[in-house]
């Protein structure tokens, strides 16, 4: 005989439901998942939000503000979830047959479509969301792994932004007079708009000896004769070996060393290697003087720069 003087195995009494261990611990369920609804949903945002700032640029102070609004947001409503809103327990089982009476699955299926729907769809809902801040924290979280790829590189292994009347110009803007450099003296430019651009890093030197009546510089390199301006020429910077600067200049041999391994190249000669590992001579850059006399390119460079790579033309 039970407690309330029944007997048998009649069908399960929906107030068997209302054991008060079933209940969600929050007094007002409802109003829990709606915050805990609206802290994943602001969670959300800020992941995106993370992702955003991550993938545009270096802006830390906002990469951490929201990723810490996401992963609060996130956190709060998922543990607002599982604290108030499943039931307290604590929950005994005992041995018996796993499987359930006919008259026992009408009942709960009743109790269920009579005082469980909102619970169920409540569910529904925080599930959602919190499968939709998995998924974009862990295309977010993927983030670093696509960046540490690097950049795409374009057509940057082919070509540089140097074109023809492009504005030479130093690493802070200031254009470029032939007057600006002494014989002997060497200057780092870039062309205008794209001042500090590695790739685009060319070195001006202002050789010594003229032909005679003509005033421009004698290189030893067929179909250059008028690449020069009063005694200047420019070379690419990166060295054709892995890339370094090549920054060292020696006047009295005309050389230019590159400081990593060394490699010689012969600035009259066109940039020839004349020793060290460097496989091709230096891309050499076109020059010209424009109206108002500033130094201008002639032309981009007529080859790639830097290292070789297997789709040099």
């Amino acid at each position: 005989m039970s407690d309330d003087g029944r007997t048998g195995t009649g069908p399960l009494p929906v107030a068997a439901l209302d054991d008060p261990h079933l209940a969600p611990y929050a007094k007002r369920p409802q109003a829990v998942a709606a915050v805990a609804a609206v802290s994943m949903a602001v969670g959300i945002v800020g992941v995106i939000g993370f992702g955003v700032s991550y993938w545009v640029g270096n802006q830390t102070q906002w990469q951490a503000a929201t990723l810490g609004v996401g992963l609060l947001g996130l956190g709060f409503g998922v543990a607002a979830w599982g604290k108030y809103l499943m039931p307290q327990g604590p929950f005994v089982e005992e041995r018996h047959a796993s499987h359930s009476t006919e008259e026992e699955r009408s009942a709960m299926t009743a109790a269920i479509v009579e005082r469980g729907g909102m619970v169920v769809k409540r569910r529904k809902v925080l599930g959602g969301l919190f499968a939709l801040g998995s998924a974009v924290f862990g295309v977010v979280a993927a983030f670093p792994l696509i960046r540490s790829l690097g950049p795409k590189p374009g057509r940057t292994l082919f070509a540089t932004n140097w074109r023809r009347g492009s504005s030479v110009v130093t690493v802070d803007g200031r254009r470029v007079r032939p007057s600006d450099l002494e014989v002997g003296g060497v200057l780092t430019v870039f062309p205008g708009g794209h001042e500090g651009n590695s790739p685009d890093q060319t070195i001006l030197i202002r050789l010594e000896q003229l032909a005679p009546g003509q005033g421009e510089l004698v290189l030893q390199s067929p179909g250059r004769s008028d690449w020069t301006v009063q005694g200047i020429v420019g070379y690419s910077k990166m060295c054709t070996h892995l890339g370094c600067p090549v920054g060292l200049y020696q006047e009295q041999t005309t050389e230019l060393v590159c400081p990593c391994h060394q490699s010689v190249f012969n600035v009259r000669a066109g940039a020839v290697p004349e020793f060290g590992p460097a496989p091709r001579p230096l891309p050499q850059l076109p020059l010209a003087v424009d109206a108002d006399g500033y130094l201008v390119a002639a032309g981009g460079y007529d080859q790639a720069v830097g290292p070789g790579f297997w789709e040099r033309p």
